[in-house]
């Protein structure tokens, strides 16, 4: 019988050295403050627990009171992925704006600038970027959150992300190790598998994981990928020849491996959350996190199944202290990083030359045809615009996104297209006749992956050539006539960026 942890109270205080928890609501729960004076590494925050900048700037240094430095976590992608504007829309594009724009430069001071936000309300690790290299269009879980299919390009532009963001004194996370970008399948369901050989993986997935590494990224998450050519029917987020081996050995990293959230179903389905936890913390991860929907039950468990792993002999005492010592030292980077961050970065959300950078960035990703969309006389007055929206992405969640904010009462129409509608034929009737004498927009959010959105939007600009589509994920489908225009996300800048091209806003 094991020991627990109640009779091992030294093996406890490794296991919560390891932890980064959620909690609900916009207050720290009296246990989670308890666990963080009694050694507990940190804690992940979600957008349930942002109400406002100021009550997360509070929450933070109420956190920041209960310990030394504790890594305060936040999946914070910028573009569609966004927990700090999950209200509103994030003010930065996401990667794939980014990479259209291939400015390097330019990268780092958004990453920068994301930086800047998330440092000054108390947030210090940013479990991004994503450098998955997305080389299969239909991938539905990356898409947007890719610089690109281009190896190259999303090497560089991993390295300028990394060094943005710890220039602004906040910790990067490069994932999802060794590259998810080759999937379809999301690992929110079901586990993923990248069929590639070793060779094929050196070549296409791993330089900008070496990039990240070698602009200093204190932190790489693995993504609950299996790569049977290297770690066999395991996902690499457990494999000790993909962390050890690979990560640790070939690439040379040294910094804090740090997990994806263990609840996920490619990791929860076959093992439950607390195995889970021992087999990652066996593979060679060093920092544990769990998910937005789990509880203090669960911390409690994965807790208690770490302290029974090394009680029973099944994981070596020695690899929790590695993992301790690991997350200690990035504790102590960010306690350096926040004294000495730069404070010549302007003032947030701004470039060196004050200018705001996400706005800027946006603009510059547009990319449009005819090169300069033709906008009718009275546009802005008289608009319809017609947002076809696809099915939720888990990564992504709810935020706000469209042209809706920029158009007067009345001119928007906003229909599901997760399938086929019937009576698709009478729909489009309506909606032209509803166009008619006004100027047609039609928004779309990754039209290549929904059949039902590129039938919808055949059958309207069929109808009206002079239409103009805005597609505000990856660019792939195109209509057979009308204006296009493409922002590569959905942010709110994107959006604002595409409601000024099309006449909709000066602002």
């Amino acid at each position: 019988m094991s020991r627990g942890s109640s009779a091992d109270p030294g093996l406890g205080r490794l296991a919560d050295a390891i932890l980064v928890p959620p909690f609900p609501g916009h207050a720290a729960p009296d246990w989670v403050l308890a666990a963080l004076e009694a050694g507990l590494a940190g804690v992940t925050l979600f957008g349930p627990n942002i109400a406002s900048e100021e009550q997360l700037a509070a929450l933070t240094a109420r956190l920041r009171q209960a310990a030394d430095e504790p890594i305060l976590a936040i999946d914070e992608e910028g573009g569609d992925v966004t927990r700090l504007a999950h209200r509103t829309g994030s003010r930065y594009p996401g990667n794939a704006a980014l990479g259209a724009v291939d400015d390097t430069g330019l990268t780092e001071a958004v990453y920068r600038a994301l930086g800047s936000d998330l440092l000054a309300l108390g947030l210090n690790l940013d479990l991004a970027p994503s450098v998955d290299v997305n080389t299969v269009p239909d991938n539905p879980v990356i898409g947007t959150r890719s610089f690109g299919p281009d190896t190259s390009l999303v090497a560089r532009h991993a390295a300028a992300a990394v060094r943005g963001l710890q220039r602004a004194g906040v910790a990067a996370c490069a994932k999802h190790f060794p590259g998810h970008g080759s999937t379809r399948t999301d690992t929110h369901h079901a586990i993923a598998t990248v069929d590639a050989s070793l060779d094929l993986l050196a070549q296409r997935d791993l330089p900008p994981f070496r990039a990240a590494i070698a602009a200093g990224a204190r932190a790489i998450m693995p993504g609950h990928l299996r790569v049977p050519a290297l770690t066999g029917d395991l996902p690499a987020s457990l494999s000790a020849p993909a962390l050890t081996g690979l990560l640790r050995g070939d690439l040379g990293f040294t910094g804090v491996i740090t997990s994806d959230a263990l609840e996920m179903r490619a990791l929860s389905g076959p093992f439950g959350i607390p195995e889970a936890a021992v087999r990652a913390v066996a593979g060679g991860v060093d920092l544990l996190c769990l998910g937005r929907d789990t509880d203090r039950k669960t911390y409690l468990a994965v807790r208690e199944a770490l302290v029974t792993a090394v009680s029973d002999g099944r994981t070596p005492a020695s690899r929790l202290e590695d993992a301790a010592a690991r997350v200690a030292e990035l504790r102590s980077w960010l306690a350096r990083a926040r004294s000495s961050a730069d404070a010549d970065g302007g003032r947030r959300g701004a470039g060196a030359d004050g200018a705001d950078i996400g706005l800027t960035a946006a603009r510059r990703a547009i990319r449009a045809d005819p090169p300069a969309v033709p906008v009718p006389e009275g546009a802005a007055a008289r608009p319809l615009v017609v947002e076809l929206v696809p099915p939720a992405n888990i990564a992504a969640g709810s935020v706000p996104w469209g042209l809706g904010a920029w158009v007067p009462a009345g001119s928007l129409i906003r229909l599901s297209t997760g399938s086929p509608a019937a009576g698709l034929a009478d729909q489009v009737a309506s909606l032209l006749a509803g166009a008619e004498g006004r100027n047609l927009f039609i928004v779309v959010r990754d039209a290549h992956r929904h059949p039902a959105a590129q039938e919808m939007v055949t059958r309207l600009v069929t109808g009206r050539p002079d239409a103009t589509v805005v597609e505000m994920g990856l660019p792939v489908w195109r209509p057979p006539a009308g204006g296009y225009l493409a922002t590569y996300g959905a942010a709110r800048t994107s959006s604002l960026a595409a409601a000024e091209v099309l006449g909709l806003t000066t602002a």
